[in-house]
């Protein structure tokens, strides 16, 4: 279990994060969303410790984390927006460097290497040097040497950026098999379609301060399950209803083009917001 309790991140007169608090239960897959700019990654970043809160607190299963808390900070593992691997290693190469940082043994680390590499779909271009890979794959590889040390939290920025439609849909199918393991996922993305199919709970977060939490489906309800979309010559305009049955009875009565749909997560962030989300639909 994680706790952020009044944590507040300044850099100067800026507050990148102001006052959040909140809790992430053991096992959960949990998603930070925002706009650019909103504290995620500075969040994910003092989770990680690589970045000091200015004030308040993260603790892990009831101990603070910090810096010096070697056995705490073993729990975490975590998988950057960049490619942060030499690229002219080789994914078997990475996993041992990976290994000899932590000091794990040959006989330990070699299995699971094989092991990850396996459940990733990786094995036959483990002799791949980094650069040769694709963006998807060496995310897998990412999340592969990650995973080495067997960690009980996964914090991921943005892990699907730049993947294509098919790639991201693996990464997807993947980081629910990580999840069926009961490791605790904290995500960070702009995809809200991403977030709507992964997320147990989701926290909605803009200049640093936390909006909304809760579970994708409460949020849509809470706007309204049904949307109509209405055009007109300079703008369009989304309404949202509780019932089908009400969206109906609007649309009939609509003066400019309109559609019918389902509300998404997106949706509720542009309320919430204030303006569309990169990455978004």
């Amino acid at each position: 279990m994680i706790e952020l309790k009044g944590l507040t991140k300044k850099f100067g007169d800026f507050t990148a994060v102001d006052d959040l608090n909140l809790r992430v239960e053991t096992g959960e897959f949990f998603g930070l969303l925002g706009p650019n700019g909103a504290g995620k990654t500075t969040t994910i970043s003092m989770v990680s410790t690589v970045l000091l809160p200015t004030s308040g607190e993260i603790l892990v299963d009831g101990k603070k984390l910090d810096r010096k808390a070697s056995e705490q900070k073993r729990k975490l593992s975590v998988i950057t927006q960049e490619y942060s691997m030499r690229q002219d290693m080789t994914m078997d190469e990475v996993m041992e460097y990976q290994a000899r940082l932590y000091m794990l043994p040959k006989r330990e680390w070699k299995p699971k290497a094989d092991e990850l590499l396996e459940f990733t779909d990786l094995t036959e271009y483990r002799r791949r040097t980094v650069r040769h890979l694709s963006g998807g794959m060496k995310r897998k590889l990412m999340i592969c040497r990650a995973l080495l040390i067997e960690p009980q939290i996964l914090l991921l920025d943005e892990p699907t950026a730049g993947m294509d439609a098919i790639s991201r849909r693996q990464m997807w199918n993947l980081l629910r098999r990580l999840n069926e393991r009961d490791i605790t996922i904290i995500l960070t993305t702009h995809y809200m379609e991403e977030a709507q199919a992964l997320c147990d709970r989701v926290a909605l977060i803009n200049r640093g301060k936390l909006q909304k939490l809760n579970t994708p489906q409460a949020l849509i309800e809470e706007l309204g399950a049904f949307a109509v979309d209405e055009t007109s010559e300079d703008s369009l305009k989304s309404r949202y209803f509780a019932s089908r049955e009400q969206a109906i009875a609007y649309l009939q009565t609509a003066d400019h083009s309109a559609v019918l749909r389902q509300t998404t997560l997106e949706d509720v962030f542009v309320e919430c917001a204030g303006r569309k989300l990169e990455g978004g639909r």
